[in-house]
């Protein structure tokens, strides 16, 4: 569920109300009971689970050359530099 923010016209007071996206916005403050206007706000985001932070990347082994290639059928070819 949405946490949408809201300011009071009569007191002043900026809070925030966890509604659904279906439900009818305030009309009332909840501090005061004067009348509400909604307020456009910059939404947050929490990911959850693994992949979403540079700490999660970094555990992983990086993978080695073998000093071998294969060639077009398959076989292993030594690598000579």
């Amino acid at each position: 569920m949405p946490i949408y923010e809201y300011q009071c016209c009569q007191c002043g007071q900026v809070f925030e109300m966890l509604q659904s996206f279906g439900a009818e916005p305030l009309k009332k403050c909840i501090h005061c009971q004067g009348k509400v206007q909604k307020l456009l706000s910059a939404p947050s985001l929490q990911f959850k689970g693994k992949g979403w932070y540079i700490t999660d990347y970094k555990n992983q082994p990086k993978k080695k050359e073998t000093g071998e290639k294969k060639d077009s059928a398959g076989k292993k070819n030594a690598n000579i530099n």
